[in-house]
């Protein structure tokens, strides 16, 4: 398969980064972070793969730059959400950094599609993107197989379909900002019916 010169030098950056450690890569402790993520066990689960509720969203092998990024949006306001924004408040950095080098340690637990057809949309959506629109393949951010390419682009294989398609909506409506309004720009090109089509193949993608 033939891929553009980005893309190609953004999947040699994931071969390369996503050999090291986690702790490498983040400069946290794995150990140390298990120890504090007691308290985040009752949304994401004990290790990482989800609570009850399927809005919330699986942690474990995140991309753990990324989990850094996320907690310190929370933590300034930059990504508003009440729950997280007042566990993010007492988090030093220290904290952010050992929590994401013991999440993204963590295996993930395959997921699955509910919806055979839509899943299929998805994944043209996923592996080819939507021409009409001008709206590129997922892949080439994230991976042939959603693994993500750090240090910049998370992990989003065999996440919740609930939560993908709440992030996406959030994207398009505005009321989610990414640093280079990259997700931005992408979200508001699709329909509500395409963004859900994505969220169903992620949620099998493994």
């Amino acid at each position: 398969m033939h891929f553009p010169v980005r893309a190609t030098a953004l999947v040699a950056t994931w071969l390369i980064v996503s050999a090291l450690p986690a702790s490498a890569q983040t400069g946290g402790d794995p150990q140390a972070g298990k120890a504090k993520a007691a308290v985040c066990a009752s949304c994401h689960g004990a290790d990482g793969n989800g609570g009850a509720d399927p809005t919330w969203p699986k942690l474990a092998g995140q991309v753990p730059e990324y989990l850094v990024e996320q907690l310190q949006a929370f933590k300034s306001g930059a990504r508003k959400d009440p729950l997280m924004s007042g566990m993010a408040a007492p988090l030093s950095e220290k904290d952010m950094h050992d929590l994401a080098a013991y999440y993204a340690m963590q295996p993930v637990q395959p997921g699955a599609a509910s919806n055979k057809e839509l899943a299929l949309a998805g994944q043209r959506i996923y592996r080819g993107g939507i021409v009409e629109t001008g709206v590129p393949a997922c892949m080439s951010c994230h991976g042939p197989s959603g693994h993500g390419i750090p240090p910049r682009f998370p992990r989003v294989n065999s996440q919740k379909a609930a939560y993908a398609e709440k992030q996406l909506l959030a994207y398009k409506a505005g009321r989610r900002q990414d640093n280079d309004g990259i997700m931005t720009q992408i979200a508001a090109r699709m329909s509500d019916e395409q963004i859900r089509a994505v969220s169903e193949y992620l949620a099998g993608l493994h």
